[in-house]
């Protein structure tokens, strides 16, 4: 189970809203059919999603906006803890969806940016104003010490590890991050093994170095934790990372 990390003057507000929390199954129903029409599996392990169909159905762009707009007046500090970061990672993702929906057609998130739009993106949560960057640096990287946030948020890029065909819930959570991640792990986005034995992997695992033990030994730790027995072997090896990599192209449907 994740866990929350919670100052002593928090820990009665969360077992409070523990003793109050519901199934979250139909709190993300609508973001879940939305996934499961517009995110298409590619053959190469790459999750796309189809903005151009989104953008053009009136309906599923309504139920979208409707999906966040939900939020405005929600508390989820009233679910459980996997809960809240089933409900943060959804509405980033969410949030991601309708900004490029919104840009497209575009060739990338970071598209008339110099770093990107993050901090520039909002929506509204619990009557609070938050961005895209808020919710992923300071709520769920903040609360929770679990470095697979990084497979829980899409930042629309190709490189980027898969944005899910099912919404994250609760119930599943710790199962589905586990999955996601090795998905992003035992992929060349993830890992490459370069000719010389060394390794090239996402540039994630530079930009986030202390979410993945602070040092790349801490990252080859994480690695070898979801690597499949085969790539474990040859990240063994030499243990070494000698070149990062990060493809910003929209995960557009080709």
């Amino acid at each position: 189970m994740l866990r929350k990390m919670l100052t002593v003057g928090a820990i009665a507000m969360t077992i409070a809203a523990g003793a109050a929390s519901a199934d979250d199954t139909e709190l993300h129903q609508a973001w879940d059919d939305l996934l499961g029409t517009y995110v298409v599996p590619g053959d190469d392990g790459v999750n796309r999603f189809d903005y151009g169909a989104l953008k053009t159905n009136a309906a599923d762009s309504a139920k979208l906006d409707a999906y966040l707009e939900h939020f405005a007046d929600f508390d989820v500090e009233t679910l459980d803890e996997n809960e809240q970061f089933a409900a943060y990672s959804n509405i980033y993702n969410a949030l991601t969806v309708q900004y490029i929906v919104g840009e497209y057609p575009t060739k990338s998130i970071r598209s008339g940016y110099i770093v990107g739009p993050w901090k520039k993106v909002f929506t509204t949560i619990n009557g609070e104003k938050v961005s895209l960057d808020h919710i992923e640096h300071q709520i769920l990287r903040v609360e929770w010490d679990d470095p697979r946030v990084h497979y829980a948020v899409n930042c629309a890029a190709f490189s980027c590890p898969n944005l899910q065909t099912d919404a994250w819930f609760g119930e599943t959570l710790d199962e589905d991050l586990d999955t996601a991640a090795r998905a992003y792990v035992n992929d060349p986005r993830g890992v490459t093994i370069r000719r010389n034995g060394t390794l090239q992997v996402s540039t994630i695992y530079k930009w986030f170095r202390e979410d993945f033990g602070g040092s790349n030994d801490g990252v080859i730790d994480h690695l070898l934790e979801y690597a499949e027995p085969e790539l474990a072997t040859q990240i063994q090896a030499k243990r070494r990372i000698t070149k990062h990599e990060y493809d910003w192209d929209l995960n557009d449907v080709e």
